[in-house]
């Protein structure tokens, strides 16, 4: 008869997701994993089954949050007020996450040119943003927030490429004042 699980799986894959977030997946060792969620190597191995199978639980997990949190925020109105909103969250999540940026656009230089699973992932989430972009930006346009006559596809494929930028911008160290104006003239297309 097995042992019963003695632990949250839940609350060890959110510590296992931080130290990804933080390392990035190469520089992340079975020992800082082990350390992050109190278990057992043995337990670590009977629950997620690898470093990978952990690491992309961890970073599903993660994808799914954001992108909750994004439908949620892109869903005020008015809908310019929403993305405005969204993107001043992006530069401040920069800011005070000590640089670790969007998990995904980390594995979007990491791992994704050299592993399917996780380049497939990346492309799911940059499409979801896109389509999220794009719905409430056609909202926009229907209530009058969003005056541009630009198709609301090819705004939002600006905002999805503007989305990793203003990120590195942060991580970079520039000025508050050169991010914030930028962009400035990134929402102003919806004008």
């Amino acid at each position: 008869m097995s042992r019963p699980q003695e632990f949250d799986t839940q609350a060890a894959l959110g510590q296992a997701m931080l130290v990804f977030w933080r390392k990035g997946y190469e520089a992340t060792s079975l020992a800082d994993l082990l350390q992050a969620t109190g278990l057992s190597k043995s337990s670590l191995y009977a629950t997620f089954n690898s470093k990978r199978d952990l690491f992309l639980a961890a970073f599903d997990d993660y994808r799914r949050a954001r992108a909750k949190d994004m439908f949620k925020m892109l869903s005020d109105d008015p809908a310019r007020a929403a993305i405005e909103k969204f993107f001043h969250m992006v530069i401040s999540d920069a800011w005070t996450c000590n640089g670790e940026g969007c998990m995904t656009i980390n594995q979007a230089v990491e791992m994704a040119p050299t592993d399917v699973g996780v380049a497939s992932r990346v492309r799911e989430d940059i499409v979801g943003m896109e389509k999220a972009f794009a719905k409430t930006i056609e909202r926009g346009q229907r209530e009058g927030s969003i005056t541009s006559s630009m198709p609301a596809l090819d705004l939002a494929r600006l905002f999805v490429v503007a989305f990793p930028g203003l990120q590195v911008m942060v991580r970079a160290g520039c000025e508050v004042a050169d991010i914030e104006a930028r962009l400035t003239a990134l929402l102003a297309v919806l004008d």
